[in-house]
C-alpha cells in the first residue's frame, strides 16, 4: 500500500530504512546507527503528522480499504456468532449483517454494516451501503433480542442508504423512520460504536442507542463531506473545507455532546494494528454494556429518549 496523500513522506522514509537494512544485509556493511537515526525520525514524524490530522485526512483514514470490518471485529472479540439472515419480506441484504454471539461470557445480539475487500465482494456488500430490507432485517433482529433480554451491540461503517430507484420504491425512507422511532422503545440497552464511516441516514437508520463510542478517526455526518461541498459550493473538490465545516470528527461530536466517548486508535489508524484496536475497543464496548444492564429498564429509556431530543439544543 502506497498511503494516503499525507502519508507520502511517512512511507518515503519507511522505504529508505528497509532499502538500508537490505542493502546490510546482502553486503555485510554495518549502518545500523544511520538506520536508528532514521527510526528516530520516522517515529517522531509519525507523532507530528497524526496528532494533527484534518478532519478531512481523519474521513480518509475512515474509508481505508484495510481498516477493520463489522466481521473483523466479532471474529477477533467474540465467540459462537450465528448469523441470522432475512428480513421475511423481500430479501436478506448483506450490506447488513447481524446475529447472537458471545462477549467473553455476556451473551449478546450484535449487527451492523458490513463493507467488502475487493471488487466481487464489494459488489455483494453493496459497498456497505444497505437497502430498506436491511434496515427491516436489523429490527427484526432487535426485537428477538428484545424477546429474549439481549443487550445489542451496533457498529456502524457505511457512507450512507443507498439511494437506488429500487430502494425506494421498497420504502427506504419508511425503513429508517419506522428503526428511529422503535429503536426509542426497545426494552433492552443498545450500545452504538462507530467504526469506520457515519454517513448520514444509513448510519442513523441503525443508530440509536444508550451510548454512542466513536473511534478516533471515524466520522459521523449528516452528508459526505462531497455531497455538501457539490451543494453549497457546487465543487466536490472543496470537500477538505466541508469536511471543517461538517464537525464530523470524533472530538467534535464528543464536544457537542453526540458521541459519549471517543476510542483511541493505534497510532495511523485501526488498520495498522487491528489486534490492538480491537483489544481496546472491546475493554470499552464490555465496560458501558455492564453499566447499561445496571441501570432499571424504564430509567434506561426515558434517558435515550432524552439523549436523543437533547442533540441540536443549545445552552
Amino acid at each position: 500500500m502506497n498511503g494516503l496523500d499525507f502519508e507520502k513522506p511517512i512511507k518515503e522514509l519507511e522505504r529508505k530504512i528497509e532499502e538500508l537494512k537490505k542493502f546490510t544485509a546482502e553486503k555485510k556493511i554495518d549502518l545500523s546507527s544511520e538506520i536508528k537515526r532514521l527510526e528516530e525520525k520516522l517515529e517522531n514524524l509519525k507523532l507530528s503528522t497524526y496528532s494533527s490530522l484534518t478532519n478531512w485526512q481523519r474521513v480518509q483514514l475512515a474509508r481505508h480499504p484495510q481498516r477493520p470490518y463489522t466481521l473483523d471485529y466479532i471474529q477477533m472479540m467474540m465467540v459462537d456468532f450465528i448469523e441470522l439472515h432475512g428480513d421475511r419480506n423481500f430479501s436478506d441484504d448483506k450490506a447488513i449483517i447481524g446475529g447472537l454471539a458471545k462477549l467473553e461470557n455476556l451473551k449478546l445480539l450484535v449487527l451492523g454494516h458490513q463493507k467488502g475487500r475487493g471488487t466481487k465482494e464489494n459488489i455483494m456488500r453493496n459497498f456497505g451501503c444497505a437497502h430498506p430490507e436491511g434496515y427491516r432485517k436489523a429490527l427484526r433482529l432487535m426485537r428477538l433480542a428484545e424477546k429474549f433480554h439481549l443487550p445489542t451491540l451496533i457498529f456502524i461503517d457505511t457512507p450512507g442508504a443507498y439511494p437506488g430507484i429500487g430502494a425506494e420504491e421498497r420504502g427506504q425512507a419508511q425503513a429508517i423512520a419506522l428503526n428511529l422511532r422503535e429503536m426509542m422503545q426497545i426494552r433492552v440497552p443498545i450500545l452504538v460504536v462507530i467504526i469506520g464511516e457515519g454517513g448520514s441516514g444509513g448510519a442513523l437508520g441503525i443508530g440509536v442507542g444508550d451510548r454512542i463510542l466513536i473511534l478516533e478517526n471515524a466520522y459521523y455526518s449528516v452528508i459526505s463531506p462531497e455531497g455538501c461541498a457539490a451543494i453549497l459550493w457546487k465543487d466536490s473538490s472543496k470537500a477538505p473545507e466541508a469536511a471543517e465545516a461538517l464537525k464530523l470528527s470524533a472530538q467534535d461530536l464528543l464536544n457537542l455532546r453526540i458521541a459519549d466517548e471517543v476510542i483511541k486508535e493505534p497510532l495511523g489508524g485501526a488498520h495498522i494494528n487491528p489486534e490492538e484496536m480491537s483489544k481496546t475497543l472491546k475493554e470499552a464496548i464490555l465496560r458501558n454494556l455492564k453499566e447499561l444492564l445496571e441501570i432499571p429498564i424504564d430509567n434506561l429509556l426515558k434517558k435515550r429518549y432524552e439523549k436523543f431530543r437533547s442533540i441540536g439544543v443549545i445552552g
